[in-house]
């Protein structure tokens, strides 16, 4: 498989795209799960008519992975053709405050952080992946320009030092969680177990920054956005609105096959 990943990331990213675009047709079709999963949270969201759209978008997310993780840096900035909101990054620098990215699984979230750690450091919560010859290339691509902190006490120790020295941290804060780490919270009125890390992080003071980069058309690259908060981010419930908001900039681009309302085994449910 570590051959395989090193293939893909030759290949250039429109055949990447058209490719993870059959490959997530594929998945729908044979995975019962998936196909439900993916039918029950468009609708839950009420975005039904992002379906069609949304299941290549899904395939496309994961087959840029290998080009984002293995080729060289500059090679993958170079792939963000427009940013838009990277004034708010500016202002946070002159203001010597540290920033806390929350990036959805929306479009293509692995090359904001790569993005931004050209410019300057950044350390992202990181959970080692379930495949064990999966972790050394995740280890060795995304952690030569990032630095990554393992979702523990540590990691959390870590994060909390960058925001400190004004440094940049990102997550995916609608990730599930583990026991413990969350909470319920509505998300697009259904409870969901919510991370509370990233609401603690952002009652520190730190600038919050909402950040997503767009697939464009053909495999022409990225437009990233980034936008600042319009309510409380100090709250589970508050960050989910914020995502819920953001998604619907660009829903068929949002991970909708994630089994975003699983209860963690040993948590209560709802």
């Amino acid at each position: 498989m570590g051959f395989l990943f090193r293939f893909l990331s030759w290949l250039p990213l429109p055949v990447l795209h058209n490719l993870g675009a059959l490959l997530g047709w594929l998945a729908y079709g044979l995975s019962p799960t998936y196909r439900r999963h993916l039918r029950e949270n468009t609708a839950q969201a009420g975005l039904e008519r992002v379906r069609g759209a949304a299941i290549p978008e899904a395939g496309k997310t994961l087959l840029e992975l290998p080009k984002l993780w293995l080729r060289p840096q500059a090679e993958v900035v170079g792939r963000v053709v427009k940013v838009t909101g990277w004034e708010l990054v500016e202002q946070a620098w002159r203001a010597g405050r540290g920033i806390l990215f929350l990036t959805p699984h929306l479009g293509c979230f692995e090359i904001t952080a790569q993005y931004y750690a050209a410019h300057r450091p950044m350390t992202v919560l990181y959970r080692r992946p379930k495949q064990d010859w999966l972790a050394p290339i995740i280890e060795q691509g995304r952690g030569a320009n990032l630095k990554l902190a393992p979702a523990d006490l540590g990691g959390v120790r870590k994060l909390i030092k960058a925001l400190k020295t004004g440094e940049a941290v990102g997550m995916l804060p609608d990730q599930a969680p583990g026991v413990g780490e969350g909470e319920w919270a509505p998300f697009f009125g259904r409870p969901a177990y919510t991370m509370t890390l990233a609401a603690r992080l952002a009652q520190t003071g730190t600038t919050v920054i909402l950040a997503y980069a767009e697939r464009l058309h053909y495999g022409a690259g990225y437009h990233m956005h980034l936008l600042a908060p319009e309510g409380d981010v100090t709250t589970p419930t508050g960050i989910n609105r914020e995502i819920e908001r953001v998604v619907r900039r660009c829903p068929e681009q949002y991970l909708w096959g994630y089994n975003r309302y699983k209860v963690p085994a040993g948590a209560s449910p709802p």
